[in-house]
């Protein structure tokens, strides 16, 4: 996890356990019933490798009107702390839903 997302994340209260990034599997997808994405050509780039995941795979946004949520990766702090509201909002919308 990137060290300013991870300092963004436990300054608005979140626990952040270590994680290691995975490469998307089709097992991974099978497992799954939802999936999230930040951006719409993350999308249609899963959906086209992943063809049995297209009817899971939104976007994160897709219940708040927004069609990207932009990766904040190696932009200041003060993008992260924008996507952190972005996502949060995005979170809470789906967990309504779900």
């Amino acid at each position: 996890m990137d060290a300013t997302a991870r300092q963004v994340a436990e300054n608005h209260g979140l626990t952040c356990p270590k994680h290691v990034a995975r490469k998307l599997s089709s097992a991974m997808c099978a497992e799954y019933d939802l999936i999230l994405v930040m951006e719409a050509h993350q999308k249609e780039r899963l959906s086209r490798q992943f063809p049995e995941a297209s009817g899971k795979t939104f976007l994160a946004s897709h219940w708040n009107g927004r069609h990207n949520i932009p990766d904040p990766y190696k932009r200041g702090r003060e993008a992260f702390e924008s996507i952190y509201l972005l996502m949060d909002s995005a979170a809470h919308a789906w967990a309504k839903k779900i």
